[in-house]
């Protein structure tokens, strides 16, 4: 949780002048935010903490750029989000979903959706967040960005355009392409696992 009673403005102003401790204090009370963003849009083979260093200098270095037209935590949050999406864009994640690329709690997990069985399985929780995890890189980083903020962390349409910057009109178009998209790569992976016995399965 962030700090309500900290004083942004007057912290920033003694950022502005190099006032060390100052900084430290800005970092520690944005840092539950950025790390929020961080850990639910972290690329693959990049570390949580290196990509919220890089947020935190990123900010420090566009300091200037910021004339308290929104609020300065919503500001913080763009370049949080902007830069998930850069390393997401990085590494080209929109490969196409295959059965083999599950493990085999995943693809139990899938077999019990398609079936609309209960599995009584503890890991059953993770498998699900892998099936999860697969149908989302399916999409493009923006894309996921919006799903993860509206769907998953149920953010409304004006908390996520005051943390993007992205008018709520192109939030909810993207997410009803997002969720169409979805869609139709769950539904390749009923037709497969249809298809498929369960000896015919590939651990991943």
């Amino acid at each position: 949780m962030m700090d309500d009673d900290f004083d942004v403005t007057a912290c920033l102003e003694k950022v502005r002048r190099d006032d060390q401790q100052a900084c430290r204090e800005l970092v520690e009370y944005l840092y539950p935010m950025v790390i929020r963003i961080v850990r639910a849009n972290l690329p693959r083979r990049v570390l949580e903490e290196d990509l919220a260093q890089e947020i935190f200098l990123k900010m420090f270095r566009r300091m200037h750029q910021y004339h308290g037209k929104v609020p300065f935590a919503n500001w913080v949050s763009r370049i949080a989000v902007t830069t998930c999406i850069d390393h997401l864009r990085a590494q080209k994640r929109r490969p196409e979903l295959r059965l083999a690329d599950l493990s085999e709690a995943a693809a139990d997990t899938l077999m019990a959706v398609v079936r609309d069985t209960q599995v009584e399985d503890p890991a059953r929780a993770v498998a699900a967040r892998e099936l999860l995890e697969k149908l989302l890189d399916t999409l493009g980083p923006t894309d996921r960005i919006i799903i993860n903020m509206l769907d998953l962390q149920q953010q409304t349409l004006a908390e996520i355009s005051a943390k993007t910057g992205w008018s709520e009109t192109m939030i909810k178009v993207r997410a009803f392409r997002a969720r169409r998209k979805l869609r139709r790569a769950f539904e390749r992976l009923q037709a497969s696992e249809d298809r498929s016995s369960p000896d015919q399965r590939t651990d991943t």
